[in-house]
């Protein structure tokens, strides 16, 4: 009875024992193929495009100087109305064109001891500003405003303020082919790498699509924006 038994355990032990390694097969097995799964590459897809500004936002400040506020006043009034005539002759709306308060100082109340007086007591600046969708009228303009400086004008420029500013403003159009442009490159990038690599191309793990940016081609032709975007994308491998 004692030796049937023990055949029993025998057995038993020999069953457990082959079930632990066909098991511990198995699962080496699996973990092999999970970690062959997991291998991945990571790639980046660029698109890149060139678009000409749809606004212009057009700054055009002037000085005027004068002993009598009153007669100060006049001449702001008087120079913005030829700034405003020189413009709608040119082909830009009424409607696109605004002054702004004009700034004046009074040099007398900045006098120290000792100062020579100012020619003249009050100095303003006034800014008339040009916001347009139509750029390449603006454009050829700017090109003759020196015509109003011969004439007397006294511009004064080399302030922030004073910058003229072109805008993108059409990026939500040109967004999902930029999108599947970068996409597309990364993916003949990963393609290209999986081939080097002896390995066959798989679904995407993960993506990621950076933010867009738009800046000017160069200082020269700062109308013409430079839209850029470049995707992440992780792919994964297996042989």
């Amino acid at each position: 009875m004692s030796n049937f038994k023990s055949s029993n355990a025998v057995i038993l032990g020999l069953c457990l024992l082959g079930g632990l390694s066909v098991l511990g097969y198995l699962l080496a097995d699996a973990a092999i193929a999970v970690k062959q799964f997991e291998r991945s590459v990571t790639v980046k897809g660029l698109s890149e495009r060139e678009f000409e500004a749809d606004i212009v936002l057009w700054p055009i400040e002037f000085t005027e100087a004068s002993n009598n506020l009153e007669q100060l006043y006049e001449s702001i009034d008087n120079t913005t109305s030829r700034i405003r005539s020189f413009l709608e002759d040119r082909g830009i709306e009424s409607a696109e064109i605004s002054a702004s308060m004009p700034m004046i100082v009074d040099k007398s109340a900045q006098q120290y001891g000792g100062q020579a007086p100012a020619e003249y007591r009050y100095v303003a600046n006034q800014t008339v500003t040009v916001y347009s969708e139509s750029v390449a009228t603006v454009r050829a303009a700017m090109q003759s405003i020196s015509k109003l400086g011969k004439s007397g004008i006294v511009f004064s420029s080399g302030g922030y303020q004073s910058q003229t500013e072109y805008l993108f403003t059409r990026l939500n159009e040109v967004k999902p082919e930029m999108i599947e442009e970068a996409t597309r490159k990364a993916r003949e990038v990963a393609e290209k790498f999986a081939q080097d690599s002896n390995s066959s191309l798989g679904k995407i793990r993960s993506a990621r699509q950076g933010q867009f940016s738009i800046s000017a081609r160069d200082k020269n032709n700062p109308h013409i924006k430079k839209v850029r975007v470049v995707s992440t994308v992780v792919y994964y491998l297996s042989d």
